[in-house]
């Protein structure tokens, strides 16, 4: 093993204002008893399910990073007020035409810099989106060699998609984590080059839900196929997230592991 070892946590897919509480209330937390130094958040549902909005982002001011997906742009102002938000991800499959980045480096507190890119997944999704493994190569073509530790987003709804792009960057980059599908899935593991690889970290929303949707609009909407408002849904809120350790030195993973925290709201 080459050197230290450091931490980081990966928040999934966090569902509105549930959500959004819960990292705030548990993010401290789960950074002190992993020992993590640094934060990478979905965020793209925290505006009431859709999108993201200035206020949304100022209750997730514990993520370090905050990635987006196919629902960047669902909330309008958004277009402009991305510009003003330094730390936020748009996925950098996008067209180079819509505003925001798809990657950056960031310094992390515990030493070296941290390269956070966002991809869209191209399979079963809505979205229009260029190649996300020949953005991958293009990105990691201009990265400094001094910048080890290189996390990916992959917003993408087929698990086959995010395991194949995930063994095309195995030894290139610390860790390909799948966002998405809000279900969290039970494949973490170390691939042989040394990246950490979930196929899905989960969300942060409603336990008694379906995706971070009230039960009852998401059942109605499949029974009668008819146009339903699927509120979020506020109660009990499940926090699922992984924790990627990595040799400072190297940038390569050595271990990864996915678990899940419970949040109450207090009562209004």
């Amino acid at each position: 093993m080459a050197g230290p070892v450091l931490n980081l946590l990966f928040i999934g897919d966090v569902v509105g204002k549930g959500g959004r509480n819960a990292v705030k209330a548990l993010t401290p937390v789960l950074k002190q008893r992993h020992n993590c130094s640094f934060v990478i958040v979905n965020g793209e549902n925290s505006a009431n399910g859709a999108g993201f909005s200035l206020s949304c982002i100022r209750d997730m001011e514990a993520a370090d990073v905050l990635t987006g997906g196919d629902h960047t742009w669902d909330q309008k102002p958004f277009e402009t007020e991305i510009l003003s938000v330094k730390n936020l991800l748009r996925p950098a499959n996008f067209s180079s035409l819509q505003p925001g980045k798809g990657w950056g480096i960031f310094r992390n507190p515990a030493g070296g810099d941290v390269a956070v890119i966002s991809l869209l997944g191209r399979i079963f999704m809505k979205e229009s989106a260029s190649c996300p493994f020949e953005t991958a190569e293009k990105i990691l073509a201009q990265l400094s060699p001094t910048v080890k530790c290189i996390v990916v987003d992959i917003h993408a709804e087929a698990t086959s998609e995010k395991a194949a792009l995930a063994w095309f960057l195995d030894g290139k980059v610390t860790a390909v984590i799948g966002t998405h599908t809000h279900v969290q899935t039970a494949d973490a593991r170390v691939l042989p080059g040394g990246t950490a690889f979930l196929s899905d970290v989960g969300m942060v929303g409603g336990h008694n839900s379906v995706l971070g949707r009230d039960v009852p609009d998401v059942v109605r909407k499949f029974r009668t196929g008819m146009p339903t408002r699927l509120n979020v849904t506020e109660n009990t809120i499940r926090l699922d997230y992984a924790v990627v350790s990595y040799e400072l030195e190297t940038g390569r993973a050595v271990a990864i592991r996915a678990a899940s925290e419970f949040f109450t709201p207090e009562p209004l």
